[in-house]
């Protein structure tokens, strides 16, 4: 049956691909609710009528995974309505249109998703829809009940980004920073709550640069977290490391729920290469940051990005890099290769690495990381961790420890979705073992 008799007979549904950051993940959720509600199901088993893809562009590597996906999904289902969002959406509709999308709609216009579907069964007709952003907005307050397939929930409470890293476009798709409303946020947190779940991530695209719009503070937000009830957990997402401060710090150290995970964006240990990113911290900043977070929080789990192969990295700068690694003992490193993307200043720029270079070098980072990974997870043999859990399978249920490490328990208990104390009796390269307490 085509879409457009499926649509007259309510009888609609939507397959959703997201790529990219925790943020997307909430925004498909926000879409995948709010098209519930007018009647188009989430997919199951059927050959969708509609297919969402929540796109990502924060490098050139990311807009070709979004470009091969669009070909394959149209090739798969030639019958389905292809709508392309978010990031990609924003800054390729000003420019390349790609062909296999029925509907392209902006970051700034995902909330019309409902009413775009709506106009285009009735015309028929290619939508665009791209406005852009203006300053002085303020932020879109839709708000979640669920978190599909998830135990915990990422909760968006910032939008919008202006570092301008000059290897970044971000800035254009995503537009000024814009805050969630307190209250509004503790409305979800509560609803959220009442649906079961123990853990949030407050997420965002510049997530410490919350409340810069409204007076409000960072802080104030995870506080709000804290205190809602039923959240027994509160996670942060990616952090900058410029807006982190000792008296930030020593507040957060107060707040008894919030986990002692911190993923500080590094990207280069190098200064010089920092500086040409125009990342906005040197080395000496951040090793004080991480001193300080081990100050105020019992062994926390320091995590981030690192690019190797930016414009101008040679092997000595690079060394500098696998040295800074080393010496502040990270928890996890997410290790990539600088992917050059138009229209921004690090695509113009000389002295770029070449592949093999780049991926030797990510080798290299990677198997650094590995280690500074098996050291700390090492640190938790012999402790007795609280860990939340999320699937059995196999004989061994698996969880989370408040820093993020997984831990694998043998049993036939069925513990998804609850919080057990677990004695850690043996760590590996990427996770613990342990038993329940």
């Amino acid at each position: 049956m085509l879409a457009f008799e499926r649509y007259l007979k309510n009888e609609l549904c939507c397959a959703y691909y997201t790529l990219g950051c925790k943020v997307n993940q909430y925004e498909t959720e926000v879409m995948q609710e709010r098209l519930a509600e007018a009647g188009i199901a989430k997919c199951a088993e059927a050959e969708p009528d509609i297919i969402i893809i929540n796109s990502c562009t924060v490098t050139g590597e990311s807009d070709n995974k979004t470009r091969k996906l669009l070909r394959r999904l149209r090739r798969e289902h030639q019958n389905a309505i292809i709508v392309l969002t978010g990031c990609y959406a924003q800054v390729c509709a000003r420019k390349e249109l790609p062909a296999e999308a029925d509907i392209i709609v902006g970051t700034k216009n995902r909330h019309q998703m409902v009413s775009v579907l709506e106009e285009y069964f009735k015309n028929g007709k290619r939508i665009v829809l791209a406005d852009d952003f203006e300053k002085g907005e303020g932020f879109d307050s839709r708000v979640i009940n669920h978190f599909d397939e998830h135990t915990r929930a990422f909760v968006k409470i910032e939008d919008g980004c202006t570092n301008y890293c000059a290897y970044c476009i971000i800035p254009r798709a995503r537009g000024p920073v814009r805050s969630k409303p307190l209250d509004v946020l503790k409305e979800e947190l509560c609803r959220l709550a009442e649906n079961g779940y123990k853990e949030v991530v407050l997420v965002g695209i510049n997530l410490t640069a919350y409340g810069r719009d409204t007076g409000d503070s960072f802080f104030d937000a995870v506080k709000t977290a804290c205190e809602t009830n039923g959240i027994e957990r509160v996670r942060l997402g990616s952090l900058e490391p410029d807006t982190m401060d000792e008296q930030m710090i020593r507040g957060l150290s107060t707040l008894k729920k919030l986990c002692p995970q911190f993923h500080l964006s590094l990207q280069s240990g190098c200064d010089e290469i920092l500086k040409k990113m125009n990342r906005h911290y040197d080395c000496g900043e951040y090793t004080r940051i991480v001193d300080c977070l081990r100050k105020y929080f019992d062994n926390p789990a320091i995590t981030t990005d690192i690019m190797v192969g930016f414009p101008g990295e040679n092997d000595e700068l690079f060394e500098q890099t696998l040295r800074f690694v080393k010496k502040i003992g990270f928890a996890r490193v997410h290790a990539f290769s600088y992917s050059r993307r138009p229209e921004t200043k690090a695509d113009l720029m000389p002295d770029q690495v070449d592949r093999a270079t780049k991926n030797r070098r990510n080798h290299e980072l990677q198997q650094a990381a590995s280690d500074s990974a098996e050291q700390y997870m090492k640190g938790f043999v012999g402790t007795i961790k609280s860990v939340l859990f999320e699937e059995n399978r196999n004989g061994f249920a698996r969880g989370y420890t408040p820093e993020y490490v997984e831990v694998f328990v043998k049993t036939d208990e069925q513990l998804s979705d609850e919080i057990r104390d677990v004695i850690i009796t043996a760590a590996e390269k990427e996770r613990c073992i342990g038993e329940l307490a």
